[in-house]
């Protein structure tokens, strides 16, 4: 597998180190594209964009199709062939979320600094799966399909709660102790002193590692439609949203879909209690008053202690 693109070095997907919950959150949204994408905050510096990019290498063998800040709607939605304009054609030209259906995912980096009508259009064709555009003498709609992640630092701004409701899953970046900085220290230098070297052992147990998470995922996604939701998980679903106050119906349509993938990615015939209680901050966390009116997106303590009850008593 191609480690390198340009300038750009992407470490294996199987040796980063640590962000556990970004990984599944990732993971998830690939078994089940119907969760609606995932949404990364975190200070820069992170490991976003390499997690990012080492996912969609493992899972696609492509690296993402990535939307700069700066883009322009015809950039992104497509539009007409320049070139052929001034020669008089009409020549469609494909926009990112076309490229995007076929490459499998798409990545916003920074996404709270991109025009809002733009990740409001994106995330529409990502809930829907159909891109209609109607404008300067074009008109075409066509069904799509990819992943999408977002990464953003919420000390460079916020979201709109309207946008934030319609990512599927949030997580926030774990924050390294001693141990996972020098095994992540550990891992880049010999990351790097492995390419420079003609034939690998290191790589290419790293490339047979990837494989086997991608065809782990390739599993879990044929073994969904059998993955049975007891109603009784579903009550407890409705019950843990009501706890938090979560905004809107959203977030436990997602946290279901999220419990059944992570069932289907564990082997499990029907969703378990634990598969729910483990996704739910994924999919609550941004969905609370609190954060709709700026606060934090941590899910601490106070926030387990809401729902701990109902799983105690399952």
């Amino acid at each position: 597998m191609n480690r390198t693109t340009g300038d750009v070095r992407i470490l294996p997907y199987s040796r980063v180190v640590e962000q556990d919950e970004l990984k599944l959150a990732l993971e998830l949204n690939h078994v089940v594209p119907r969760i609606g994408g995932v949404l990364m905050a975190g200070a820069r510096g992170t490991a976003k964009s390499t997690l990012v990019r080492a996912f969609a290498l493992m899972a696609h063998a492509e690296l993402p199709v990535t939307l700069p800040i700066n883009a322009t709607d015809d950039r992104v939605l497509g539009g007409w062939e320049l070139d052929a304009l001034i020669r008089g054609e009409a020549r469609p030209q494909p926009g990112l979320l076309q490229e995007a259906d076929e490459k499998g995912l798409l990545y916003i980096d920074e996404v709270n600094l991109l025009d809002d009508h733009l990740v409001n259009i994106i995330l529409d064709v990502v809930s829907t799966g159909v891109l209609s555009v109607q404008r300067e003498g074009l008109a075409t709609a066509q069904h799509l399909s990819f992943g999408l992640v977002g990464t953003m630092n919420p000390e460079e701004g916020g979201l709109r709660p309207q946008l934030l409701d319609r990512f599927g899953l949030m997580v926030t970046t774990a924050q390294l102790d001693v141990g996972a900085r020098h095994r992540m220290i550990r891992t880049v230098l010999d990351f790097e002193e492995e390419l420079g070297r003609e034939h690998s052992d290191w790589l290419a147990a790293a490339d047979r590692d990837d494989a086997a998470n991608r065809s782990r995922l390739d599993t879990a996604r044929r073994r969904v439609p059998q993955t049975q939701v007891p109603d009784g998980i579903v009550r407890l679903c409705a019950e843990a949203a009501e706890r938090v106050d979560a905004v809107g119906q959203r977030g436990e349509i997602v946290a279901t879909l999220a419990a059944r993938a992570l069932a289907a990615l564990e082997g499990a015939e029907q969703v378990q209690p634990e598969h729910l209680l483990r996704v739910l901050p994924m999919a609550l966390r941004h969905r609370r008053p609190e954060t709709a009116h700026g606060g934090m997106f941590d899910w601490g303590p106070d926030d387990e202690a809401r729902v701990k009850d109902l799983f105690d008593t399952v």
